[in-house]
């Protein structure tokens, strides 16, 4: 069972519920995909740390075999290269490291060099393994960080519990493309509907089921609820504002573990997730 946690903009709660339902399940494996702010492992503070760092190729060109016939820069879709001033340049911050450019030089002029991006740190939580994916300052694409921490999180036993990027862009496919269902995280707000709106639609382009815990619930936004009955799309968990919760959560605490509350909340909805799922 993988089920993948999105949210349509940061600060819904995401993140929130992805440990506390990984935390309320005791076994299994979280995994941050949020590479570029993961905030994971401050509740889970794991233990027995390991890190692996993140690489890509890179082309680099040979310019006594460059003849210039820039085979190389008409391949390239993503436009990760130029002939400039009489030699092949590229843009790493677009290159997507395929190695196209490397396969069609009639010259072998291009070979590829390595270029750290990030890491994957692998810890342990009681009977979890957490896994956090950190992207270097500055890349302008996580999606290689998230593939590494995905492939040794699905190296392990157990339920998967993937803390997805806020939004709707690539590294949240990315984050989703394996997962077997989505928890969708609202807040019960104008805003918080636009946003689930985006993240519903890409659950539905990917044909991945999906239900929905709205967050920070006060009182029933009606537009939200119309909205889920339009799609069919069940409320699983409908979370109330606490500002006990919020503390806990300041203090990086796991609310399910401190709050008898939070962990039947918490509890109950994997059960539910489970039952969607059969």
């Amino acid at each position: 069972m993988k089920i993948a946690v999105l949210s349509g903009k940061g600060g819904a709660g995401k993140t929130f519920a992805a440990v506390n339902l990984a935390a309320a399940a005791g076994k299994g494996v979280y995994i941050d995909c949020d590479v570029e702010e993961p905030n994971g492992r401050l509740f889970f503070k794991p233990e027995q740390l390991q890190s692996k760092p993140v690489q890509v190729c890179i082309p680099e060109f040979d310019p006594e075999k460059c003849t210039g016939c820039r085979k190389c820069v008409d391949f390239c879709r993503f436009n990760a290269l130029v002939y400039l001033k009489n030699k092949p340049r590229v843009f790493p911050e677009v290159c997507h490291s395929c190695g196209g450019c490397a396969l069609v030089c009639p010259e072998g002029a291009v070979f590829e060099t390595a270029r750290p991006v990030g890491v994957v740190e692998e810890g342990r939580y009681r009977g979890l393994s957490v896994i956090t994916g950190v992207l270097n300052l500055g890349e302008a694409s996580g999606v290689p960080v998230i593939q590494a921490a995905l492939r040794t999180g699905f190296e392990k036993e157990g339920p998967v519990f993937i803390d997805c990027p806020p939004g709707s862009a690539c590294s949240v496919m990315e984050s989703v493309e394996k997962a077997d269902y989505c928890l969708l995280v609202a807040e019960p707000t104008a805003f918080g509907l636009h946003n689930l709106e985006m993240v519903q639609e890409l659950a539905e382009l990917m044909k991945k089921p999906c239900g929905i815990v709205v967050n920070k619930m006060d009182a029933p936004y009606e537009p939200l609820e119309e909205f889920c009955r339009q799609k069919a799309i069940p409320v699983l968990a409908r979370i109330p504002y606490s500002p006990e919760t919020a503390e806990l959560c300041a203090l990086g605490k796991i609310a399910a573990e401190e709050d008898p509350e939070m962990k039947k909340l918490f509890t109950g909805l994997l059960q539910k997730i489970g039952g969607q799922m059969q």
